[in-house]
């Protein structure tokens, strides 16, 4: 939020420069994000008034102008579009300096002399476009200085609230803080109560009693709309960062800034009947303000009347009842939205509105009635118009417990002795009040513009926040610590990031919420479970929790990309989660990985090639024998459905019953999706279940054997589509116990062997630990396996 200096300080002026105002908020947890003037440092620009124009000779833009500047009427050359005799706009002297190196001087345009120049509000600093001159008011006196006119000598000061700080979403509220922290009272503007000199009204009917609680409105006849807004009105909401639109538009976003209410106006002429505030039907339309016609859910709040769909309720106004340059009477709105019900919803829709950011944090529920006042103590004087009187429909307004607080739990947590006094003084100007006081402490009333506050530790911040963060003493904990095991059996998190590090990878933290369309594409969830989608995302991009990490890595992966990056490594470890077949929330902690570009950095020692399956494999498994147990892996060929077929792999493992159990998932993105998502070349990803890749095995200490290893290599022709991991498994089991090692060092497919068919070299070597092998032993063993790997994968010695 953007708050003038000079506003704040006419509510309460603390004797204090800029610069500590802004350090002060910033310690009591209202950051300020970034300040600067109102407008740039010029000098020399002062108040003239055009009394003549004329036609350029030479140029059919421009315009020759008869300028009175108060003490003198000079000539001034002019190409903007809303330059006419009667105007009153800046005029930069002879002399004067629109920036440092921006000095006017006399000059001669297409042969006309120009004196000076007339200025728009971009010149001046005071927006970033601008159309024509900026025209001032019809009163403003010739020859005054414009800073002086405009009280241009302001810091504009954007602070950066917590969700929770929606009280200060105004001039009022932080006024009230800076009240505080300075033991000020503030200079409240004086409310001027708007009779109703007419009796027109229209019913309003709560028929959402718990999304809306409290609802006032009111008619206006005959409101003026050929009025400007004055002067004071639009530069105030410039300073806030808002445009100025129209008198009544710019009214409300006034009693917006300044008391932190939400209002909205329509044209009352468009109305049918009362009001209702309903949730919409299921795919009501609705075209909002901007133009965009939005189809409603059943759980979206609005404003109707007895015909149709008027409003957004909190959110936006509806086209066809808005205000426009032939409205004469209006009915203007005020009320109370609960959080609950707008929390989320805005965003839902692609919106994002001043209305929505407030209410969705909490608006003061007995803030209507004086914003309401307000509005039209403001509106009668700028538009004119007849009020009528103010109705109000109130349901059950929110209720805010007591809060109780003992004293001693403020001296346990801060670590300081307080004294009493000084707590009920800091929390009674906060707006809390005592309503019982013990011995051990006190029971708080809490205002009812503060939503956060409802615990005793909230109490305890506030305490902490006034008295002075940098004024806590700094205390050493006392406790005892004992260093944690670190058991054998358990290869850790830690141990697992650190080997993949050293493998070439970069760790990444990515977002837990995913967009719906990545998510849907890359999730392979048990049987009956569903994605967890979020009630209040923070946009759309990011509506649902992430059921795999797959989805971030490939989003990082674009984004190397986008920087010319040929080469990309990637993990994360952290949590996916759904809801299972029951609606449970489920959660576990996993750990992906992708590659992508060339296997090596460049260099001049290896010729460079492309990634593949086979080298994640191998990562894969450098990781499973830091298990100390990497015969338990297997790796089967399987169907994800965001992987490339023939080119996946299921990772098992063994438990300690000897049944494969799901470990995870290795392969290449598919092709469909990869050309979805703009990725060229070959991406390759895996998944792990941590809860099962963790569990290690403990170091077997064995004497080394001193007597000769025997090898034998054998041939197989196995169908082309045979995984080896199952033909290595079966031979492990019928190699007895004395097999040493197995390597597969061969695969041929080409000459004398089928289409359908592939030629495996596997060598096995044995070792003995008391004696040596002799050949027929070797042989036996050998020929068992050759049989069961003809009855079992239908192999063919070669």
């Amino acid at each position: 939020m953007i708050v003038s200096e000079q506003w704040l300080r006419r509510w309460v002026n603390p004797a204090i420069s800029t610069q500590e105002l802004m350090a002060q908020l910033t310690m009591a947890g209202l950051e300020v994000d970034s300040f600067k003037p109102a407008a740039n440092a010029f000098t020399g620009v002062i108040v003239a008034e055009v009394v003549a124009t004329a036609a350029h000779p030479d140029a059919d833009k421009l315009r020759v102008c008869q300028v009175n500047t108060g003490a003198d009427q000079v000539q001034v050359v002019c190409g903007a579009a809303n330059v006419r005799p009667g105007l009153k706009v800046p005029y930069a002297c002879i002399g004067a300096r629109l920036a440092a190196d921006f000095k006017i001087k006399k000059a001669r345009l297409r042969g006309v002399d120009s004196f000076g120049m007339l200025c728009s509000a971009q010149e001046l600093g005071l927006a970033e476009h601008a159309e024509g001159l900026l025209e001032l008011a019809s009163d403003a006196p010739v020859g005054q200085d414009i800073r002086t006119l405009l009280d241009l000598d302001d810091t504009l000061i954007e602070v950066d609230l917590t969700p929770n700080r929606g009280d200060c979403l105004s001039i009022a509220g932080l006024a009230r803080e800076v009240g505080v922290l300075n033991r000020m009272p503030l200079t409240v503007p004086e409310l001027q109560k708007v009779p109703a000199t007419i009796t027109d009204s229209l019913p309003v009917e709560l028929l959402s009693p718990s999304d809306c609680p409290r609802y006032l409105g009111r008619v206006i006849r005959n409101v003026n709309p050929q009025a400007a807004s004055p002067q004071w009105l639009s530069e105030a909401l410039r300073r806030s960062g808002i445009r100025s639109i129209d008198p009544i538009v710019d009214v409300t976003n006034y009693v917006l800034m300044e008391l932190g209410q939400p209002m909205h106006a329509f044209d009352l002429d468009t109305l049918q009947g009362g009001i209702r505030v309903r949730k919409a039907h299921d795919k009501e339309k609705l075209v909002l303000l901007d133009g965009q016609e939005v189809s409603l859910d059943e759980d979206t709040l609005v404003i109707a009347d007895h015909r149709a769909a008027l409003a957004m309720a909190g959110i936006m106004g509806g086209q066809a009842s808005s205000v426009t340059a032939q409205t004469h009477n209006i009915f203007l709105e005020s009320a109370f939205f609960s959080p609950l019900a707008l929390a989320g919803r805005a965003r839902s829709y692609g919106l994002q509105t001043d209305a929505a950011h407030r209410f969705e944090r909490g608006v003061d529920f007995n803030l209507p009635r004086r914003a309401m006042e307000r509005a039209s103590e403001l509106l009668l004087a700028i538009v004119g118009g007849e009020a009528g009187p103010i109705t109000e429909a109130v349901a059950t307004l929110p209720d805010m417990p007591p809060v109780s607080l003992r004293a001693a739990r403020i001296n346990s947590l801060l670590g300081l002795s307080l004294p009493l006094p000084d707590v009920e003084d800091i929390l009674g100007r906060l707006g809390l009040k005592i309503i019982d006081k013990t011995e051990q402490g006190w029971t708080f009333a809490v205002p009812s513009w503060r939503f956060d506050i409802s615990l005793e530790e909230d109490l305890i911040e506030e305490v902490a926040r006034i008295y002075g963060y940098d004024r806590l003493p700094v205390t050493e904990p006392l406790s005892r610590f004992s260093l944690k095991p670190a058991p054998e059996t358990v290869f850790g998190l830690k141990a697992v990031r650190s080997l993949l590090a050293d493998l070439g990878y970069q760790e990444v933290v990515t977002y837990s919420f995913v967009e719906a369309g990545l998510e849907a594409a890359l999730q392979n969830l048990p049987e009956g479970a569903t994605v967890m989608a979020l009630a209040n995302p923070l946009s759309q991009d990011m509506a649902h929790m992430r059921s795999n990490l797959w989805a971030g890595l490939i989003k990082t992966l674009k984004h190397n990309q986008n920087r010319q990056q040929n080469r990309v490594r990637l993990f994360e470890s952290g949590l996916r989660f759904f809801r299972d077949a029951e609606g449970d929330i489920q959660q576990s902690a996993g750990l992906a990985g992708l590659i992508w570009g060339n296997q090596l950095p460049e260099q001049w020692g290896a010729e460079s090639r492309s990634s593949d399956f086979f080298d994640m494999k191998g990562d894969l498994e450098t990781i499973f024998a830091r298990s100390l147990d990497r015969s338990a892996f297997t790796f089967r060929p399987a169907r994800h459905p965001a992987l490339q077929q023939g080119i996946s792999a299921r990772i098992l493992r063994k438990d300690s019953d000897g049944h494969d159990a799901g470990l995870g998932w290795l392969g290449a993105l598919d092709p469909v999706l990869q050309r979805r998502l703009d990725i060229p070349g070959k991406v390759f990803l895996f998944e792990l279940e941590l809860a099962i890749l963790t569990p290690a095995s403990l170091p077997q200490v064995r004497e080394l054997s001193r007597f000769p290893s025997v090898r034998r290599d054998i041939a197989l022709v196995v169908d082309a589509k045979q995984d080896v991991a199952s033909i290595l498994s079966e031979i492990r089991h019928k190699a007895g116990d004395y097999l040493s090692d197995i390597v597969v060092f061969d695969v041929y497919q080409g000459e004398n062997i089928a289409k359908n068919k592939k030629s495996l070299a596997v060598g096995l070597t044995w070792q003995h630990p008391s004696r040596t092998l002799n050949d027929l032993e070797i042989n036996d063993i050998i020929n068992s396996c050759i049989k069961v790997l003809e009855a079992q994968f239908n192999a063919e010695l070669r």
